[in-house]
C-alpha cells in the first residue's frame, strides 16, 4: 500500500492503493486488468480522479486511463469527432472551437477526461454530453471484446448513464464520438449566459462567460482540493415542488419535460447558512454551496461527516433529500454514496 493516491484526486485526500498503473493503450489496459484479476485484486480505472472520494485505501490496482487521439470526419450538417478516453475534457473543448466547431462551450472547464463524461453524463448551463454525444466505444474487460454503444443505448439519464450500472465494473470506455451540429444554436438559459444576445453571440463569447462564471464561483482544485458539485441537483415531483414552491417562492426551480422539477441544491445549502460550515479539515466553499472542499489537511472522514451534516440540514428545512454526485470508493472500489451519507 506504498502508492499515494493524492495525486490521482482532486480532493487531495491522502489515501494509497496497492499499484498505480497508467494504460497508454487498450492492449496495456487489458492486460494491467486481466493480470490484476488473476491475482484476485480490484481495479479502479480512473481519468483524473476529478469526481471521487477515496473512503479508505484501496486494495488493488488504480489504472489510469490515458488513451490519447482526437479524429475528425464531416458530414454536410455536421462535424463528427472520435476522441480517445484519456483527452483532457477542457483542452477538448477549447480545441473544437479553435477549430470552428461550436457545440461544446457550455461545459468548458469541467475537470476530468473525456473518457469519464458518459458516465456522469456531464452537464453544465443547459447542456448535457447527451445532447452532443453520437457513441461511446468500450471495451469488455474479461474477454476483450470491443463494443460501440450508441447514445440511446448507453441510457444517459440526470448524471447517470448505464456506465454507472450493468456496465460500472465490466467495461472500460476507450473512446467517445461526439457529433456538432454545423448549424450552431446557443444555449444561453443558465446564469450569466441570461445576458447575452442570441442573435449576436459568439461560441467564444458563451466560452468566455462560461470561464468567468466557474473561476470566479467555483475553487481551483490546486488551492483548495474539491470534486466540483458535490451534490445532484434534487429532482422531485410535481406535488412535493408544489408544496415546497408555497414555502419558498423564490426557490430557483426548473420543470423537466415528465412533470417533475429540478431544484437547485447550491441554494437549498446556501437557505440553511452552511457556506463556510466546518468538520475537522473539510469546509462548505464560501462562495459556491454546493462545493464541498479540502480546507486543511481533511481526511475522508472529515468530508463524509460535513456532507452528512448538509445533507441532515437541507433535509430538515426542505424534505428534500441531496444525494452525492461524487463517486464513493471503498477499498473494493465503489459503494453506494447516499448509504454512506445518510
Amino acid at each position: 500500500m506504498n502508492h499515494s493516491l493524492k495525486p490521482w484526486n482532486t480532493f487531495g485526500i491522502d489515501r494509497h492503493a496497492r499499484q498505480v498503473v497508467h494504460a497508454e493503450n487498450a492492449i496495456q489496459l487489458l492486460n494491467v486488468w486481466q493480470q490484476a484479476t488473476s491475482e484476485n485484486l480490484p481495479v479502479l480505472i480512473l481519468g483524473e480522479g476529478s469526481n471521487v472520494l477515496f473512503l479508505e485505501d484501496y486494495s488493488g490496482v488504480v489504472l489510469i486511463n490515458r488513451l490519447k487521439g482526437i479524429e475528425v470526419s464531416e458530414l454536410p450538417d455536421a462535424w463528427l469527432l472520435h476522441v480517445g478516453a484519456g483527452e483532457n475534457w477542457h483542452s477538448l473543448v477549447k480545441y473544437t472551437l479553435e477549430k470552428g466547431m461550436p457545440g461544446l462551450e457550455n461545459l468548458a472547464l469541467i475537470p476530468g477526461c473525456t473518457g469519464s463524461s458518459p458516465i456522469q453524463n456531464i452537464g453544465a448551463y443547459g447542456v448535457e454530453l447527451q445532447r452532443v454525444c453520437a457513441y461511446v466505444d468500450c471495451i469488455e474487460l474479461s474477454t476483450g471484446l470491443q463494443k460501440r454503444l450508441s447514445a440511446e443505448e448507453c441510457r444517459f439519464g440526470y448524471r447517470d448513464s448505464i456506465f454507472k450500472h450493468e456496465y460500472q465494473d465490466r467495461y472500460v470506455i476507450v473512446a467517445v464520438g461526439l457529433k456538432l451540429a454545423k448549424a450552431w444554436h446557443p444555449v444561453l438559459s443558465y446564469g450569466d449566459l441570461t445576458r447575452l444576445d442570441p442573435q449576436t453571440v459568439t461560441p467564444q463569447q458563451v466560452f468566455d462567460a462560461v470561464c468567468h462564471m466557474r473561476i470566479t464561483k467555483l475553487p481551483d482544485p490546486k488551492v483548495n482540493g474539491n470534486a466540483g458539485s458535490f451534490f445532484k441537483n434534487p429532482v422531485i415531483n410535481s406535488t412535493a415542488a408544489e408544496k415546497l414552491l408555497a414555502a419558498f417562492p423564490s426557490a430557483p426551480h426548473y420543470p423537466q419535460a415528465d412533470g417533475s422539477v429540478k431544484l437547485a441544491a447550491g441554494w437549498l445549502i446556501d437557505q440553511c447558512q452552511l457556506k463556510g460550515a466546518r468538520v475537522g479539515g473539510a469546509m462548505v466553499h464560501r462562495h459556491q454551496a454546493l462545493v464541498l472542499i479540502n480546507e486543511d489537511n481533511a481526511t475522508s472522514d472529515d468530508v463524509v461527516a460535513l456532507a452528512r451534516y448538509v445533507r441532515q440540514q437541507v433535509g430538515e428545512k426542505f424534505d428534500v433529500w441531496l444525494e452525492p454526485e461524487v463517486r464513493f470508493i471503498g477499498a473494493q472500489g465503489e459503494v453506494n454514496a447516499v448509504e454512506v451519507i445518510a
